[in-house]
């Protein structure tokens, strides 16, 4: 927690404190506290979030995590690798880590529907009691690769356009659906790719076109930019 003095009225108004947190952070502060106090609040606040470190902590030490590179403990996003070109992108909730947290796969539909259909039928089995990383591999039958038995490199396949794996901070997430080929591409990639084709078609922020690898037919979605 960093609290610069220097700027304020302390202790007439309540410092201004920042630090790496999922959650805002709020304290409770009179002309009568002390920094001690705040520290105290702090500590609490800190405790309440171990549960949270805990469930991502396991989730980080058993997986490979392809998305954020290096998180943070503000972070509350991963995107684990699946294998074939797939991964899941899971949003735990800070306050109730262990409950079914919001759950997007990513890749090849033939290879996600299967995925997304067992996710809807057996979201009725998670169990709060168990961790998350296992309710994971109950809802959707899999056991996730790990850097016990699969080597990273097995996940970073390189963008079929521009030959590199990570672009600023986006990984290739976009794959062409057709089993034979699965080919993965940036986002940003793809679009440009496809809106410099005569054959390519737009709607809105849609592009679609061909696979630059096997000519079946592929879309793209503009990403939003970044604020």
């Amino acid at each position: 927690m960093t609290l610069p003095l220097e700027a304020i009225p302390h202790p007439v108004e309540a410092p201004e404190c920042s630090a790496d947190l999922p959650v805002p952070l709020a304290m409770t502060w009179t002309p009568q506290s002390t920094l001690e106090q705040l520290h105290s609040q702090f500590l609490l606040l800190l405790e309440s979030l171990t549960e949270f470190w805990d469930v991502l902590d396991e989730i980080d030490s058993k997986t490979w995590i392809l998305e954020p590179e290096k998180p943070s403990r503000s972070d509350t996003m991963r995107r684990i690798a699946i294998g074939n070109n797939t991964s899941i992108k899971v949003e735990v909730d800070p306050r109730h880590p262990k409950m079914l947290p919001e759950c997007c796969l990513l890749g090849a539909e033939h290879v996600v529907t299967p995925l997304r259909n067992k996710l809807n039928a057996n979201m009725h089995l998670w169990n709060p009691d168990s961790s998350v990383l296992h309710n994971l591999r109950d809802v959707l039958e899999i056991e996730f690769p790990s850097p016990a038995t699969h080597e990273k490199s097995s996940f970073s396949v390189e963008c079929g356009i521009c030959y590199s794996y990570r672009l600023e901070d986006a990984i290739p997430d976009q794959v062409c659906n057709d089993p034979r080929c699965g080919q993965p591409f940036h986002q940003a990639c793809l679009y440009e790719w496809l809106r410099a084709l005569s054959s390519s078609r737009q709607s809105f922020n849609i592009v679609f076109g061909e696979c630059p690898y096997c000519s079946k037919p592929i879309t793209v979605k503009l990403a939003a930019q970044k604020s």
